[in-house]
């Protein structure tokens, strides 16, 4: 008697971890260049050169090469910033990026030195916007995660998460909200603790029986630190602790540690 015949299901071809990795970094540089990048003001902001010159580069950085300078007494717009870099226009229409320090010797209308506003603690204390990216391990399996959050005041805050799940034996993704506590937002290294609930879809990577893809709901609790890095950036690192609510007779447990970084405004 001849034996069954097996039946392969050709598995679809999954995006290499790198890949994954590569394309949420991707993302998230974006949505920090677009925050770090302003208008001056809802009106061009008018300064007048002080130094002997003004150089203009043609991008944000000392190793973009100048192309025009500005001579004394002659008046500039600030368009917009870029971390310590400003684009200004002259008054033939020429367009360049010039350094803070510069910047900072050039006079407003009306004699006055102009001073440019540095983020500092206390703009990381009262911020109400953070978005950032993390990577760590879920229950051995890799996982990045992208995140958005609105601070209500200083020490509570909400979040909202997407996370691209990597295992040997599974893929999946997983969306979740959480609130935040900082009992001490004004330190430097300021611990918090979140708890929050959501969804994990879990999809098998089977090839010679298709498994069955899951969608469970998920609580979890957890702790970490925010870590003021320099300018409008932190760093971050938290652990967390999942209950995953399966249909089965047992939820399952799971623990995750994540470290990125963030963009506070």
């Amino acid at each position: 008697m001849s034996e069954p015949s097996t039946t392969i299901i050709p598995s679809t071809p999954q995006p290499t971890k790198s890949a994954w990795f590569g394309y949420a970094a991707a993302v998230v540089l974006q949505v920090f260049l677009g925050a770090a990048v302003f208008a001056a003001d809802d009106e061009l902001r008018t300064v007048t050169v002080a130094d002997p010159y003004l150089e203009m580069h043609t991008g944000p950085g000392r190793g973009y090469p100048v192309f025009h300078v500005v001579d004394r007494g002659e008046s500039v717009d600030v368009v917009m910033q870029r971390t310590d870099w400003y684009l200004v226009r002259t008054d033939n229409g020429k367009e360049g990026w010039v350094d803070r320090e510069q910047m900072e010797l050039t006079l407003q209308p009306d004699g006055e030195q102009f001073s440019f506003e540095r983020a500092s603690i206390e703009d990381f204390t009262n911020a109400r916007w953070e978005t950032g990216i993390l990577a760590g391990d879920f229950g051995g399996a890799n996982i990045i995660s992208l995140y958005g959050s609105y601070s209500m005041n200083p020490n509570i805050s909400f979040e909202l998460w997407g996370s691209q799940i990597l295992g040997n034996f599974s893929n999946g993704w997983m969306a979740n909200a959480n609130v935040v506590h900082e009992a001490w937002p004004e330190w430097r290294i300021s611990p918090f603790f979140t708890l929050g609930t959501g969804y994990i879809h879990t999809e098998p990577k089977s090839t010679i029986v298709q498994g069955e893809d899951r969608s469970d709901q998920i609580g979890h609790v957890g702790g970490g630190f925010r870590i003021y890095a320099t300018r409008r950036f932190l760093l971050r690192a938290e652990y967390k602790s999942y209950v995953v609510f399966t249909s089965r007779d047992e939820n399952e447990e799971v623990e995750e540690w994540k470290v990125g970084f963030a963009f506070f405004f």
